[in-house]
Parts: C-alpha cells; structure tokens; sequence
C-alpha cells in the first residue's frame, strides 16, 4: 500500500513499515486472562481504519487476544479495503488457550502441528490468503526444540502462506540458534522508556544481524501518556490485566508518572505529546523498525500518530537520560545507541 508516512525497511524482508503500527492487543476485550476490559468492536474497526486513513501500513496482532477475537475484528476492518489499499497484517502463534476455561493462562505451545494449526486459523479469521509476518510469541515450554518449530516457519513461508517470520519474546541465544537454522525476519520485544532491557542485547544484536526490531508496550500500557493517573487505574474493568502489572502499582507507579512529566517539557518544544515522545525514543534506537501503538478508539490515533516522523535531537535524548536516572522509573540502558544517518 501507499502511505505518506516515512517508512523502514522491516530487517533485510522485502516489507517496508511505517514507523508506527497499530496495535491489536486491547481490541480482544476483556473476558479472557490478559484482556483490557470490555471494548466496543465498532470502536476498534474505527480505531483500525482512522490509523490506515492516517498512513500507518501495518497492523500488529496475534491469535491469543481475545482468543480469536481481535483477529476477528482486524479481519472485519479489512474486509471492505480494495486488496491493494490494505495494511500489511502481522500475527503471532504459540499461545494456546483453554476453550472451557478463557481466565486460564495460556500454554506456550511451538510444537510443529500446533504451528500449522494455529497458521491456518489465523488465515480464516483474519481473511487473507498470506500472512505479512507470522511471529513465535513467546518461547515453547513443552520442550520442543526451537529449530523444529523454526524450521516450520520456513516450511510455511516456502509455502507461501506467511511473508516473513519473526519471533517475539525471544533472547539472543534463542535468536542465535534460528538465526542457525534461517535468518530471523524481526525480533517483537517489549521495549519502553521504562522496559529498556533490550536495548542492552537483543536490540543490538538484531541490528548487527539485519532482523527488524518492531518494539511493543513503547507506552508502558498506557502509563507514558498526557490522560494516565493513579485515578484512571481505578477506573480499569476489573478483567484488565494492568490491575495486577507492577508497573501500575506502587512504588514503582509514582517513579513511572514522574518519568512521563518529565517528558512534557519536550513535547511542548516540538508542539506534539508526551506519548509521540515517548515513542520517538523507542525509534531512536539504532536497529529499532518500529513501534507497536495501541488504540481502542479512533480519537485516541491523534495522540500518537506525530510520533511516526517526530526526530528527538541529542539534547531530548540527553534529557530523558537525565530523567530517568533522576526518577529511578525502569531498568535498563538509558540512552540510545542512535539510528544510522
């Protein structure tokens, strides 16, 4: 698709990304064990397309939310876009749910059938006939070994039926042995200016090995925007996971909203929001593709979008370290090492 958005090569894949995507966790709703509280799907499929309206090409989702369902909805969203107007959709397999018990944890699952199944289901809730990148959403814990679940992605890529293959969730000795087997398309890793673990390795090793990095939670759930306050968290669904987040909780909640004050004297000086702030750092980071954004309603689109051409200069850089180290909000390194010219 078109987009008048600035876009990145997506690793060494033949997918160029803005730098902004828009995420489908929230719009699987509550009623499963990490859903965000009921959602309107009208809302959601305006949501989907108010950010396609705005130039941003790609969606980011996975089977597990809202078990099936926020598949479902990004499916619905697309249905009525000309073929070649639509957003590169992107996926996740491994999750497997209880279908008699939607409160339990889901299983981390990567063993091949399972794979295959879980490929084919995707296909026909999101209805498409390819999927852009199909992703590995956490490592397996029923002891397969990852190069035979690995090897099943390449299989299906052969195949035709996904684009790219990526994995989420993963660290470098995971990464190294699919690297091995065949080359890893992007790595999905939580990463925030209050997740910053994996700018330490991961995110460097993938820009040493050509795999895109496309980072979620850059928000911290929510917690790095203008609207958030220990109030709001009271006015949670009492099925949104974030009640039980460390994050959300004190002490670390109060060090976190004094990291995103910290912000706004920033985003005035660039006449955008502390949330395109807080993004725009994320992408600031030398191998980092992109940045997965949530949105739950079309309005909320406005709040992020300035993020997917905002370019943080060195002294904003040198700020937020400042900040972080001031707040103590997080872990990890504090500043990037910056994107190539």
């Amino acid at each position: 698709m078109h987009t008048s958005l600035p876009t990145r090569q997506l690793g060494s894949s033949d997918l160029h990304i803005t730098r902004v995507g828009f995420g489908a966790w929230a719009i699987g709703g509550g009623d499963w064990k990490f859903g965000w509280g009921p959602q309107d799907d009208s809302d959601s499929i305006a949501a989907i397309r108010k950010a396609h309206e705005m130039g941003v090409n790609w969606i980011d989702t996975a089977a597990v939310y809202g078990l099936g369902h926020s598949e479902d909805v990004v499916g619905r969203a697309l249905h009525d876009l000309p073929a070649g107007d639509r957003p590169y959709v992107f996926t996740k397999c491994g999750l497997i749910w209880d279908e008699q018990n939607r409160a339990a944890a889901p299983s981390r699952s990567l063993q091949p059938a399972s794979i295959r199944r879980e490929c084919e289901a995707s296909l026909r809730r999101l209805g498409v006939e390819r999927i852009d990148l199909y992703q590995f959403h956490w490592p397996d814990e029923t002891g397969t070994r990852v190069e035979d679940s690995w090897n099943t992605l390449v299989r299906l890529k052969e195949e035709g039926k996904v684009r790219a293959i990526g994995v989420s969730n993963f660290d470098v000795p995971l990464l190294e042995r699919c690297e091995a087997v065949h080359h890893v398309d992007s790595l999905q890793p939580p990463f925030s200016l209050i997740r910053r673990e994996a700018g330490a390795r991961e995110i460097p090793w993938c820009a040493d090995h050509r795999t895109g990095v496309i980072c979620y939670s850059p928000m911290q759930s929510g917690i790095l925007t203008e609207g958030f306050s220990p109030a709001r968290i009271a006015r949670m669904g009492k099925d949104d996971w974030r009640r039980g987040s460390a994050e959300f909780q004190s002490p670390r909640l109060e060090r976190n909203i004094a990291l995103r004050d910290a912000l706004a004297p920033i985003a005035k000086r660039h006449d955008t929001t502390v949330s395109a702030v807080a993004i725009a750092w994320t992408l600031a980071w030398r191998g980092v593709t992109g940045a997965i954004v949530g949105a739950r309603s079309a309005d909320q689109i406005a709040g992020w979008i300035d993020a997917a051409t905002l370019e943080l200069r060195g002294a904003d850089l040198d700020e937020i370290a400042t900040a972080t180290e001031r707040t103590g909000a997080g872990q990890g390194p504090q500043a990037p090492a910056t994107q190539a010219a």
